[in-house]
């Protein structure tokens, strides 16, 4: 494997911004890995991280780089600072960036496919939100997205919050229910029309964002929308990251499995 540190400059951002990319790397004679893989363009997964963290922290705290190895899979991991994945009220274009601009950029770096079929997207708490923000508004970007302990519910989060923090700087001061950063009014909005994203939910039981969890799987199922869901013993921490990234790679449809 390939594991890329690279700084470069965002037009949208207007700011030199960082991003850690995996590539798998063909090799016959490195100690405990044997990956002939070779073919056309790579399966791409965008991995998100968290509201404390950065595009490090998935290969700081997991073993990513050594879970993917034997797939065909390139994972880009960028940084977004505490925007959670949005075009901040006050601050900078991270929507933008995210949906549009960072997908054009790695793909002028990297060989990666720009096919729907090949992209994915997976996230933890924040970036559990920012990834099925991004796959139920732009399904025809993203085929399969993960959530690992997610904010799913994030009105609610947003009321229960210090209205003058963070989520004012990320959505202003109106009320964002029933918009594109609302997920349950996305899966609502969106589970009749014929091109969706197959979801990937899961939460540990004793983490402080489960019963908003459970509140998107059950809208889920009403809406009969084609979502796993996977709950079990676990708290917002890295050890249940850790293992719940190896279950979402088994779900993902990839290619070299």
């Amino acid at each position: 494997m390939a594991l890329i540190h690279c700084q470069f400059y965002s037009e949208v951002l207007n700011l030199s911004t960082s991003m850690t990319v995996i590539l798998p790397q063909p090799t016959s004679t490195q100690i405990g890995r044997q990956n002939k893989i070779a073919g056309d363009k790579l399966q791409t997964l965008y991995l998100l991280h968290g509201f404390s963290d950065d595009d490090t922290i998935w290969t700081r705290r997991t073993s990513i780089e050594r879970y993917v190895a034997a797939h065909r899979l390139a994972v880009v991991m960028p940084q977004v600072q505490h925007s959670y994945y949005t075009d901040m009220k006050y601050g900078n274009k991270y929507w933008t960036f995210l949906t549009e601009e960072l997908p054009s950029i790695v793909r002028t770096f990297f060989p990666l496919s720009d096919a729907r079929e090949d992209n994915f997207v997976a996230g933890l708490s924040m970036g559990g939100y920012g990834a099925f923000k991004w796959a139920l508004n732009c399904p025809e970007q993203i085929s399969a997205a993960a959530s690992l302990s997610g904010a799913l519910d994030i009105v609610s989060r947003i009321n229960k919050s210090d209205k003058e923090g963070v989520f004012r700087l990320v959505f202003g001061e109106k009320d964002i229910s029933g918009t594109e950063h609302d997920l349950l009014s996305l899966i609502e909005k969106t589970h009749t029309n014929q091109l969706k994203p197959i979801l990937y939910q899961c939460c540990g039981t004793e983490d402080f964002l489960y019963e908003d969890n459970i509140h998107f799987k059950d809208l889920c199922d009403q809406t009969h929308y084609n979502l796993t869901a996977n709950f079990g013993p676990g708290e917002h921490e890295w050890e249940y990251w850790d293992k719940s990234i190896q279950d979402v790679l088994s779900w993902l449809p990839l290619k070299n499995k």
